[in-house]
């Protein structure tokens, strides 16, 4: 991500977070829905992303082809198109952090205690485990409004209004990315709207809940709030392997056993 993009995307949190009544889900369909209005036009992405623009001339064009979307979208998608991004790609993205920021802020004010990153977490563990789904909500050829009609036929009821509305968008325009990634980045990014990171820990066995607050308050003294999803990976044989962000901490028996044959070969 270059400067021009990460500064493009702290105004965009600072002006959610400045508006916090105008967080809603509506708002976040509606970002959702004109990221991939956007993502079907490249001469509409080109005129929103050229850098000798005049950034008034992207706000009235963004007014024009939006005007029926709320003020609040329109405001979040004109600040978008004002802004220098490194890479026009960089502006869908941007969209779509601006669409799950939405999404995880209305969650927090509409009284739903709604936990989105976990309910993202497992259902990436039910596509992981299902190769017949994993195909049907991930396939390149599948028709992308039928993708969303399934994620929400498996989780209406069980999930927040959210989750399905993030997961219909991912699925509709997963952007070269696989659904396991596209999950992992999202709730990545709705946890971070509540000043949280998550911590993927795979283990051979379920850790205690003695030992996950011992890991957990282990991870706090460097990453802060974390939130912990566990998965279960036999073939670690021991040990743990930890990831949040970018960042890996790999402490599992199989990969020392891996190490240990490359030194004797």
């Amino acid at each position: 991500m270059g400067s021009a993009t990460r500064e493009a995307v702290a105004a965009a949190k600072a002006a959610i977070a400045a508006r916090p009544a105008g967080a809603t889900l509506a708002v976040g369909e509606e970002i959702f829905a004109a990221a991939r209005a956007v993502a079907g036009s490249a001469q509409l992405l080109i005129a929103l992303t050229e850098p000798s623009a005049d950034p008034d001339d992207k706000a009235a064009l963004v007014k024009s082809v939006f005007g029926s979307l709320s003020s609040h979208s329109r405001d979040l998608i004109s600040g978008l198109a004002r802004s220098r991004w490194s890479d026009s790609s960089d502006f869908l993205a941007g969209l779509e952090e601006v669409g799950l920021r939405v999404m995880a802020a209305s969650a927090g004010t509409d009284g739903s205690g709604s936990d989105i990153p976990t309910e993202l977490f497992e259902f990436g563990q039910l596509v992981a485990s299902n190769a017949e789904l994993e195909l049907a909500v991930g396939s390149k050829l599948g028709d992308p409004a039928g993708k969303a009609a399934l994620v929400e036929k498996l989780l209406a009821d069980h999930v927040s209004p959210q989750t399905i509305a993030i997961l219909g968008h991912l699925v509709q325009q997963p952007l070269g990315r696989r659904i396991g990634a596209l999950v992992k980045h999202a709730a990545d990014i709705v946890a971070d709207e509540s000043s949280q990171a998550i911590a993927t820990v795979t283990v051979a066995a379920s850790l205690s809940e003695a030992q996950l607050e011992r890991l957990r308050a282990g991870l706090a003294r460097k990453y802060g709030d974390v939130r912990i999803n566990q998965v279960i990976d036999p073939s670690l044989i021991g040990g743990v392997r930890v990831a949040v962000g970018s960042d890996v901490i790999d402490d599992s028996v199989a990969t020392r056993l891996k190490e240990l044959k490359l030194q004797l070969a």
